[in-house]
């Protein structure tokens, strides 16, 4: 439904309104506003850090918001408080799956593997260790395989320079460059089982 008001009408609905206005704040209304917006509580974010980072549950490699407290001292430890979907992430906008919008839950999980842990043979359960130890010992396991399993030549002599018994899985959130020197440094040592998570 169209409604014609013409310019004498506009003028006049305006005075109208300029008029209440005018009374309101004579009978002590005035303050209204500056009450109401003194009493809004701050938005809980304004004080958090914002740190960009992906979802670590599928292959779709969204982009997140993480929001943490923490005063920068010497002994504060940083809480996160908020995680939200990124608007200015091309995959994902700013939307997020179930997964993806639990993720507050996952970080603050009991259950969650925060550390390096080891479990040595004949035992049952897991040990913490260090990134030294954990990363030489995956280093060393590697390297006693490679040595044991690299086929140079094929049965009829052809030079193949293979490693079949090892084989590595790269992460879908990673860059085009991670991806791209993950790539050769696997086919450099000879991996022929090589795939990527956002292939899966």
């Amino acid at each position: 439904m169209n409604m014609l008001v013409s310019r004498r009408g506009f003028l006049g609905g305006a005075g109208v309104s300029l008029a209440a206005a005018s009374t309101m704040g004579a009978f002590g209304f005035g303050a209204i506003e500056q009450a109401a917006a003194a009493s809004v509580r701050p938005f809980k974010l304004s004080r958090a850090t914002e740190t960009r980072n992906t979802c670590t549950y599928c292959s779709v490699a969204c982009g997140i918001l993480v929001y943490s407290l923490g005063d920068n001292s010497k002994n504060a430890i940083r809480a996160v408080v908020h995680i939200e979907g990124d608007p200015d992430h091309p995959v994902n906008r700013g939307t997020l799956c179930p997964k993806g919008a639990g993720l507050l839950d996952f970080v603050h999980s009991e259950t969650r593997t925060k550390y390096p842990m080891v479990r040595k043979p004949g035992s049952d359960t897991f040990e913490r260790t260090t990134w030294d130890y954990a990363l030489d010992r995956i280093a060393r396991l590697m390297k006693d395989d490679r040595d044991k399993n690299f086929v140079a030549k094929n049965k009829d002599g052809l030079t193949v320079n293979r490693w079949t018994t090892t084989g590595m899985l790269a992460a879908s959130a990673s860059t085009n460059e991670t991806g791209y020197l993950t790539y050769k440094v696997a086919r450099a040592a000879g991996m022929l089982v090589l795939d990527n998570q956002a292939r899966v």
